[in-house]
């Protein structure tokens, strides 16, 4: 279900009404059973990899927590280190699996052809799950969190999985923290028609970021960049430029729209983007771009690696290892 459809604009406000007509306690599970829906709404099979990544995390996240014990002892060091590897091996295969399986064997055709080895790779088809890289990104966060010991495991089970698929954000982030997002859904929300009207009107924003502006020049430079040899070089430098804007007001609309939807409901989600093309270098321009994935990668890859503690080679080789 995309944010710009119709079925959309019909599932959104009966959320919402449901949501500050129920009672506040049950009004986590509600949200849970509409995210599922949304999400399933792309295709039912997606529902049970989002739930076994669920599953996986928080048995994890439990086993890790310095107050959980397992067969009634408690972990050592060493073996807290195997069940947080072990969840991070499932979840980032997961993700290989999903993204890079048909990549991989194109390519190895490609050299196999190159080398002129008369060999077919098998070709299969597999459906890439809609948003998987940013509730991976963000149920391992929470699991790397608990094992520092930086928040507690979550035990309520739904409240867990409400907060790994809740809808504004599960298809394309941002990517939220456990000690920002997760404790919301424990806070009772009331309806504020200031709040909601500003919220809807940040929708409208992202909406026209994305289907007037973004789709529009999709048109263009589609045509363009599909039959390059029969354009001109200005024509390919325009639709170059006009590609970087496609591209951000594509992303930056449907985060935009994601923060605005979460905020109709009392959520606050982080700001995504913020003016990445004033920017004015490299390194502040990924301080703008996609925030929260960059963040991630900063506190749980680039810091682990030694960051820029450890001279400037190793610290060179620690940020090609985040953007590889």
């Amino acid at each position: 279900m995309l944010f710009n459809s119709i079925d959309f604009m019909l599932f959104f406000p009966v959320v919402v009404l449901g949501y500050y007509l129920l009672p506040h306690k049950v009004r986590y599970i509600w949200v849970l059973v509409s995210s599922y829906y949304f999400y399933m709404c792309w295709n039912a099979a997606y529902g049970l990899i989002l739930f076994g990544t669920t599953g996986v995390t928080y048995l994890g996240a439990r086993i890790l927590d310095k107050g959980y014990h397992f067969k009634d002892r408690g972990l050592t060091d060493k073996q807290r280190k195997i069940v947080v590897a072990l969840v991070a091996v499932i979840c980032l295969s997961l993700l290989g699996f999903f993204k890079y399986t048909a990549f991989f064997l194109q390519n190895l055709q490609r050299i196999f052809s190159f080398l002129h080895i008369t060999y077919t790779v098998p070709e299969f088809s597999i459906l890439l799950p809609v948003g998987i890289s940013f509730y991976l990104f963000q149920s391992l966060g929470y699991v790397i969190d608990v094992y520092r010991g930086d928040i507690q495991a979550e035990k309520n089970f739904l409240l867990y999985a409400t907060f790994i698929s809740f809808f504004p954000q599960l298809v394309a982030g941002p990517i939220e923290r456990a000690d920002k997002l997760l404790t919301q859904f424990s806070e009772r929300h009331m309806f504020d028609y200031q709040k909601v009207k500003e919220n809807l009107l940040l929708m409208l924003w992202g909406l026209f970021m994305k289907m007037v502006v973004a789709d529009r020049i999709a048109i263009f430079v589609d045509a363009v960049y599909n039959d390059y040899a029969n354009y001109g070089g200005w024509l390919l430098v325009i639709a170059t430029i006009l590609f970087a804007f496609q591209i951000y007001c594509d992303f930056a609309g449907y985060s935009t729209i994601a923060v605005g939807a979460a905020g109709v409901m009392g959520f606050t989600l982080m700001e995504n983007f913020k003016s990445p093309y004033c920017a004015s270098g490299v390194r502040d321009f990924w301080s703008r771009w996609h925030i929260s994935l960059t963040g991630w990668f900063k506190d749980y890859v680039y810091i682990p690696l030694g960051g820029n503690r450890r001279g400037k080679f190793r610290k060179n080789i620690n940020t090609l290892i985040v953007f590889f």
